[in-house]
């Protein structure tokens, strides 16, 4: 199993290219970034984690200006979106961003999607929070015609468009997984032949059965405490790799996290 790190990345934190160096030199397998396009100030969706939200969630850069960054910081390290909010993008461009990065960084992206949670945010960009399921699964469709096809059109009950040609392609497939938790997103994963990005499961004993589910897909499980009994389950679980949640913070205080965490890589690889 690999060990990756997720997080925000804001205007207050550590530099992308800072916090990306320091996670390939401690020796962990990539770094995933949350997005947030805003947060509108008022709201009636709950905040899933409960109590306060933190500040990174609308302070976060746009996660593909900040792993370009990290790409240019690192050689191996991989760079995922944990998760681009796909449904709030639109799909010529965002197809554009991702090839344009899965190209830059010599093919390390990894494209983590989902639906979502604050219906408010969604409802700002034009989406209906009641469609956002069948929405997606058209957009991942139609990225992956924009990705192959020299002369790509998509028709679909909500994306279409008629031929068009755009570069570059990315270098090598995409890797695309599937946020949430849910049945749902885990069906997606399945029915689109992508990857599965869940939340890990705070009990250890939870962890087999959560890896166990996706069968043959593989599982990327996120946002991890640093916590060795926790990981030894889903190493033995068989997820392909687990990140550990890495709050924004100062360059100082990111580093001395860092090389806290660094100590668990070795454990999850041996």
């Amino acid at each position: 199993m690999k060990l990756g790190i997720t997080a925000f990345v804001t205007d207050e934190s550590a530099h992308p290219a800072v916090l990306a160096k320091a996670i390939e030199e401690r020796g962990f397998d990539a770094l995933f970034l949350a997005e947030h396009s805003h947060i509108p100030v008022s709201r009636e969706t709950p905040y899933p984690r409960g109590g306060e939200m933190a500040r990174a969630y609308y302070r976060a850069l746009d996660p593909f200006v900040a792993l370009t960054a990290a790409a240019a910081a690192t050689s191996t390290l991989k760079l995922g979106t944990g998760i681009a909010l796909l449904i709030q993008r639109d799909v010529l461009h965002t197809a554009k961003s991702v090839a344009s990065l899965h190209l830059l960084s010599g093919g390390r992206f990894l494209f983590g999607v989902g639906v979502g949670w604050n219906r408010e945010e969604m409802r700002n960009h034009g989406t209906d929070p009641r469609t956002r399921g069948a929405l997606l699964d058209e957009q991942i469709q139609a990225l992956r015609t924009l990705w192959t096809s020299d002369e790509a059109e998509f028709h679909g009950v909500h994306v279409d468009f008629d031929a068009v040609w755009q570069w570059p392609k990315p270098p090598s497939p995409v890797p695309v997984y599937i946020g949430g938790n849910s049945t749902a997103a885990l069906d997606r994963a399945k029915r689109l032949g992508a990857g599965w990005l869940p939340n890990v499961l705070p009990d250890p004993e939870a962890a087999a059965a959560q890896i166990a589910q996706a069968g043959s897909v593989p599982v990327t499980a996120t946002s991890a405490p640093p916590d060795p009994a926790l990981l030894d389950a889903y190493a033995e679980a068989g997820a392909e790799r687990v990140t550990l949640a890495l709050p924004a913070g100062s360059e100082g205080d990111t580093l001395r996290k860092l090389d806290a965490l660094a100590a668990l890589v070795a454990r999850v690889s041996r």
